[in-house]
């Protein structure tokens, strides 16, 4: 029985990763501001973990469904990819 490529673990842990990581970033503004920090702290450690955290699990993810169901892997991809994009753009466009 052939599982739906949406449905899979790895297609659902980036995304939760990637939306971990603007949490730490919302809340980390919420509470200190967003001037830069003298020092860095755990939120960006937390950041850092998450965002790199989840590539691999994005790399075993397009190489199990890529050649199974390339349309719809491709989707997910993509959403995967528009979710790291939109965690990482606070931070290149705060100068952090």
């Amino acid at each position: 029985m052939n599982a739906s490529p949406i449905r899979q673990p790895t297609a659902v842990i980036p995304i939760a990763m990637s939306l971990a990581a603007m949490a730490t970033i919302v809340y980390h503004v919420a509470v200190h501001g967003t001037a830069p920090q003298p020092d860095e702290g755990a939120a960006a450690h937390l950041w850092q973990l998450l965002m790199a955290g989840q590539l691999p699990v994005v790399a075993f993810y397009a190489i199990t469904w890529l050649p199974r169901a390339p349309r719809t892997a491709l989707a997910v991809l993509a959403v995967q990819a528009g979710a790291i994009v939109a965690a990482a753009a606070p931070i290149f466009l705060m100068g952090w």
